[in-house]
């Protein structure tokens, strides 16, 4: 019997065709040997010259995506001393201390490529440092080092640090909005090849992290380390991740976070992971699909958590012997595994600052709209 060259062509191919990665599994990258479409419903988007993921979206089943070439542009950095400084005034923890006015009152500037990013974060004195567009890391992975009193604020909602990430080592009176961050990852799941975070702050404080998005990281997307302190994170979404956000490594018990309105979407550990927090306010924050663990009291954490939300998580609440937990008002849908009991006394938030309360059954819908960059914060 004899066949067609096209025909054995078509049957060496087959099995190749059939292969198909899962959603958020990974379809391409250097060195990638495994399938390289997606399933139906999905699409493969490129992260990095590393990695390619299988994300939501129409088509059917696709192939692996190719990279897209960004062009730098010319820089376009401008300063002023006053007006448009797309400020707003701190809560919960970050509001205390003096306050997180970031920038506020110092040089205003634009900036549309890392070295200037880089050239102003770094710089002494108080800055309030527009990002405008898509900024990409290069290298790939550098946390730039922040100085004292800044402001870092994408204008518009399509502000974005690709491929690199902020570094905070004992410095005070940081804000980040309104930006996207992340695609450092490299492949490694465990995060162990590289220490690529979103940001990592050691021994800072006073820091406001809010309306951003953070994903893909290659280690971390936030690490607030070494009795960092007087933290508020805000209508942020982390998605996409394994270790997403890590407090504590220490044995100190004195950093105080509130972390609210936040969205864990696509997620494997630290949902948080709060590790001797002397006081730990979760609020009105949404878990979709964690698969390791959610809200994490550890040590001698004293944690509270109000009006959360929680689908389809692994373990949503977890305690450790040593630590309090108090959770009062959550609601838990498709969970698995186990949910830690309330023990001892928690500390009252309202003793330190104002807060409302969000009805737990419109958490999933507030969040999906507000955990992002918004125009509306920094227009120009």
């Amino acid at each position: 019997m004899t066949y067609s060259k096209k025909l054995v062509a078509a049957l060496l191919l087959a099995p190749a065709a059939l292969a198909q990665a899962p959603l958020y599994g990974q379809c391409g990258g250097q060195g990638w040997t495994g399938p390289t479409s997606c399933a139906s419903g999905s699409v493969c988007v490129y992260s990095n010259d590393w990695y390619s993921q299988c994300l939501p979206g129409s088509g059917g089943v696709t192939t692996a995506a190719t990279k897209t070439t960004t062009t730098s542009k010319a820089a376009t950095t401008t300063a002023s001393s006053s007006g448009g400084n797309c400020q707003a005034a701190a809560h919960g923890f970050a509001s205390l201390n003096g306050g997180t006015t970031g920038g506020n009152g110092g040089t205003v500037v634009v900036v549309n490529n890392w070295a200037d990013l880089k050239k102003y974060a770094t710089s002494s004195g108080k800055y309030v440092i527009k990002v405008s567009g898509k900024i990409v890391a290069s290298p790939t992975g550098e946390e730039i080092k922040v100085a004292n009193d800044k402001t870092i604020v994408g204008i518009g909602s399509t502000g974005e640090i690709y491929g690199g990430g902020f570094g905070l080592s004992n410095v005070k009176n940081i804000i980040i909005r309104n930006l996207k961050i992340g695609n450092t990852y490299d492949g490694d799941w465990e995060g162990k090849t590289h220490d690529w975070d979103g940001i990592q702050s050691d021994t800072s404080s006073n820091i406001w992290v809010d309306h951003c998005i953070f994903e893909r990281g290659a280690d971390g997307l936030i690490d607030l380390r070494l009795d960092s302190n007087y933290i508020t994170i805000s209508h942020v979404t982390f998605r996409n991740h394994n270790k997403v956000l890590g407090i504590g490594w220490t044995d100190n018990v004195v950093t105080q976070a509130t972390i609210h309105h936040c969205y864990f979407q696509n997620v494997g550990q630290r949902n948080p992971s709060a590790d001797n927090l002397k006081y730990a306010h979760m609020y009105n924050n949404y878990l979709n699909n964690a698969t390791s663990y959610g809200h994490y009291s550890r040590g001698k954490t004293n944690m509270r958590v109000e009006n959360c939300y929680f689908e389809k998580v692994r373990n949503p609440l977890q305690r450790d012997d040593t630590a309090v937990l108090v959770a009062s008002g959550n609601t838990y849908v498709s969970c698995t595994g186990s949910t830690a009991a309330n023990s001892g006394t928690a500390f009252n938030p309202s003793s330190f600052y104002s807060y409302t309360l969000d009805s737990t059954a419109n958490v999933p819908n507030i969040v999906k709209s507000e955990a992002q960059p918004k125009a509306s914060i920094c227009p120009s």
